[in-house]
């Protein structure tokens, strides 16, 4: 009993339930990730979400300028997150079975065609963090980079203005 209390003090922690302030919808594709957030309420337009599509970027081709990048873990975009707000993960998959990986977020979470997986995320700290598909979802699935990139709350909520 004695060495089961830190377990279940810790299973309780990551089981808590906050009320997220933005949530991110992941939805894992053969071989790419797509990103939607739609949590943004403005009188401007009708349509009040971002959406993109996360490619791994080749890097042969590019120019002196933008190498430094590191290889087959680059995306043509980045995931854009805010510091210090609870954040919700929605993971879903369109056709096999993936699992978004970012270790240093201590998160591995597998995305299942037809069912939603839901996580809760605080970032601390202002970065640039990366992951990978670790689920053995097809000939590329080692090509699936994810890029996590935490801006501090008001430079996010500046580029989200400009983005809507």
């Amino acid at each position: 009993l004695i060495i089961s209390t830190p377990s279940f003090t810790l299973l309780y922690a990551m089981d808590e339930i906050s009320e997220p302030e933005l949530s991110l919808k992941i939805l894992g594709h053969q071989w790419f990730w797509s990103y939607e957030i739609s949590d943004f309420n403005s009188c401007q337009k009708n349509e009040q979400s971002l959406k993109y599509v996360c490619y791994m970027m080749v890097l042969d081709g590019l120019p002196k300028t933008k190498q430094g990048y590191f290889r087959l873990l680059e995306t043509n975009k980045r995931v854009i997150l805010p510091t210090n707000t609870h954040l919700r993960l929605l993971v879903s998959a369109a056709d096999v079975l993936h699992s978004w990986t970012v270790p240093s977020f201590g998160l591995k979470v597998d995305a299942c065609p037809g069912r939603l997986n839901q996580l809760n995320l605080f970032i601390k700290r202002v970065g640039v963090f990366f992951g990978q598909c670790s689920e053995i979802c097809g000939v590329n699935h080692g090509f699936m980079p994810i890029v996590v990139v935490s801006l501090p709350t008001l430079q996010f909520h500046h580029y989200v203005m400009t983005k809507l």
